[in-house]
This record gives C-alpha cells, structure tokens and sequence, in this order.
C-alpha cells in the first residue's frame, strides 16, 4: 500500500442521477478501481448531495481547507464535471494542482501535470461550465413559460396538492378549508397571530411535511396571494394571473393585510341583530334596542324613560314570527299571480346579470390589450423596472376582481335558473 494519503470526492445533484451512471455508489466504484490500480490510499471521502452549478457546496469547500492543511498529498474525483461545473471550483482544482497537491479524475485519461493534459482538462471545464449555464437559461425559460400559462410551477403550497407537471395545482380536501378558516379567523381581528397558529394547530393544520404549522409559517400563508390566485416571484418582484382555483377572494385577503397593517383598530365590530329597529314597545311606541347578554343571549329592551321596563328575547320572538308565518295562505289567484311575479322579476334579474356579465367580460379584453401596451411600452423603455412591475401588478389585482365578479355573477344566474 503506497504511503501517499488521498481524500476522495462524489456529487450528485439530482436523485434521477442514480439511475444512469453518475450515482453516488457508481462514482464512488470507479474511485475505488482506479485508487487499487494506482495502489493508492484513500483516507477519507466526502459526498455532496448538491449542484455544482454554483459556488459555496460546503462538502467541496470543506474538502480543499483540509487537503490545503496537508491531511492528505491529493484529491481524486471521479469526472472534472463531478467537481467543477463552475469555473471558480475549478480555479480553486487549478490551484491545487500548481501548488504541487495531486488532482487525479478516476474516469479522465489526463495527465494533469503535463501541458497538454492541463489544456485538455481545462477545455473540458470550461465546457462543463458552458453546459450548466444553459441548463440554468433553458430551465429559467421553462419557469417563466409556465407562469405566463398561469402555472406555478413549484411545489404545492399548504392548502394545495400536486397533479404533475405541466398541471395546475387542486385545492387539498383536507388541508384547504383549513387554510380558508385561517384567514377567516385572522380577517376578524379578534386574535393574533400566536392564538391563531395554537387554534389552527388544534383544527388540525398541518405544513406540507406533515408537522404542525409554525407561527411563521402561517404568516407566510396568510401574506401570499397564491390563495386568491395570483403567482408572485418575490426575486423578481413579477405578478401572474394563476389558472388555479382560487381558495379565497381578494376581499378576504386585503381584510388580512388591513389586520396585518392595523388598519383596522378602530373598527367598531358590531352584531347582527336579526330584528332590528322592528320591535316597538306595546307602551310607549318607541323601536326597542337589542343587545347581548353573556355573548349569547340577545335581549330587546325599551329604553325610553318613564316606561314600564320590559324585554323579549330574540328567540321567544323568532318562534312567534315562525308560528305566524304558518298561518299565511294564498288563494289559487293570489298563488298564480305571485308565481307570475316572482318569474318576471327573475327574467329581468337574468337580463340584468347578463349585462352585467357582458361588461365584464369587454372589460376583461380592455385589461389584455392594456397588458399588452404596457410590454410594448416597457419594451421601448418608456418605463423602469420598478414602474413596470408596479403598474403590472395592478393589472393583475385588477383582472382578480373581475374574475371574481364574474364568477359570482355567472353563479347568480344559475341559481335563479335552478
């Protein structure tokens, strides 16, 4: 066994590498096989799970801090591309080799230290380095072809599932009302963000791995417009309109931002009385007042001086307006003439919903022909970056709210046909 000390050096970068060649276990075979027919000694190896499209792979780094302290007289790496798809690695490999270290490449017949062999390594780096950096163009490209379809093409978010690629994302059954609830809960202002994150982990919400939702976690979901079906890239500050089914509406979502702001804290939060300024009081004539007893019971009580104190509570009064609501009857005329009514009424209000569908709809275009202005004016450079983003990201906002309206429009209308 020669006395001569190596460390050894794998990576890979994807986990469909390990299926033609490149795995972890095949690189480090071939390192083995060539370390017995050089009768080399392998003292340590290191293995990276990582790319090597840039720079700063921790294993790598920590690796040459070692080898350059003398632990051992060289390196052996299975390909050049295995240990340098960036040129600044393989400055940090070209070092080494000047500095005397040994860099040998289990599966290159290079002979390192000769001129020749040196421009051929070289050659090869630079290549590899010329292939991750269309690989990183090309899959960039693909990114952004995906988001102009409306896709998000990452991981689902909590509250969403995966149907594969090229696919956009399903609301979870079980995790998506969850969501929905959250941002009920948080829209009221009644709790923080603490008491939320304790109420949802109880509902049972959890995070895509399966643990309970962090605090900060929840806040990352209750700022993202993903959930009313916008896609924002935070690097590029970029907005897109997403084709996936929205979980809540733009209203519900600026309510949270508003909370979030505390924009809302002088908002008087007022309880719906269901009979309100209906009751007069039998004594005086004067509207009785409702109010809450207990946060449960709802009392109407007349508050005029001077009158006899009295009050009813609203569900002795809701079971007499429903016993004489039973007493109510139409006659065959009075049933055909009503029935006549309801349906004209319900003819014009479909009339209306489809104006009013109509409308939104020629907005909608007018929105695509102003996306389309404001490229062209971007691409002439009449805007910066900034306003190009900004006024972009009003569109989309924009074009949320008409599908929302429409939405709930063509739903109006099918329920007045139904």
């Amino acid at each position: 066994m020669s006395n001569k000390k190596y460390f050894s050096y794998i990576r890979v970068s994807t986990q469909r590498q390990g299926q033609h060649g490149t795995s972890l276990v095949e690189q480090q075979a071939s390192i083995e096989s060539f370390s017995q027919t050089w009768n080399f000694q392998i003292i340590k190896r290191f293995e990276e799970r990582e790319t090597a499209a840039k720079q700063g792979r921790p294993v790598f780094l920590e690796m040459l801090k070692q080898v350059r302290k003398g632990k051992a007289q060289g390196v052996i790496i299975h390909k050049i591309d295995r240990g340098a798809r960036n040129l600044k690695d393989w400055a940090d490999l070209g070092s080494l080799i000047d500095s005397g270290i040994e860099v040998h490449f289990a599966s290159e017949s290079l002979d390192i230290n000769s001129r020749g062999g040196r421009l051929s390594a070289d050659i090869q780096a630079v290549v590899a380095s010329d292939y991750i950096r269309n690989l990183r163009e090309e899959t960039k490209k693909g990114i952004y072809g995906r988001l102009k379809q409306g896709l998000f093409p990452f991981r689902a978010m909590t509250g969403y599932l995966d149907r594969g690629s090229g696919q956009p994302k399903v609301i979870d059954p079980v995790m998506g009302p969850l969501v929905r609830k959250a941002f009920e809960l948080y829209a009221t202002g009644d709790r923080g963000l603490t008491g939320l994150n304790e109420k949802m982990r109880k509902l049972g919400l959890r995070s895509r791995n399966g643990t309970g939702i962090s605090r900060n976690g929840l806040s990352t979901i209750l700022h993202s417009p993903f959930y009313m079906g916008v896609i924002t890239i935070k690097k590029t500050g970029q907005t897109f309109i997403g084709v996936h089914q929205p979980l809540i509406s733009k209203v519900l979502f600026d309510q949270v931002q508003n909370v979030f702001a505390n924009k809302n804290f002088n908002t008087v939060k007022r309880h719906f009385f269901v009979y309100r300024r209906m009751i007069e009081c039998m004594g005086c004539g004067h509207l009785m007042t409702p109010e809450t007893q207990k946060k449960k019971f709802v009392y109407y009580r007349c508050h005029t001086r001077n009158c006899t104190p009295g009050c009813l509570r609203e569900d002795t009064i809701s079971r007499e307006m429903t016993s004489l609501l039973k007493k109510i009857s139409f006659s065959d005329d009075e049933y055909r003439f009503l029935k006549k009514l309801s349906q004209t009424e319900a003819a014009h209000i479909i009339e209306e919903t489809q104006a009013a569908r109509a409308e939104i709809e020629l907005r909608q275009s007018h929105l695509k022909d102003r996306h389309s202005r404001l490229a062209d004016a971007y691409v002439d450079g009449v805007f910066d970056d900034a306003t190009y983003l900004q006024k972009k990201e009003e569109l989309v906002l924009r074009e949320v709210e008409l599908r929302e309206n429409l939405e709930s429009a063509q739903f109006d209308q099918a329920k007045i046909a139904a």
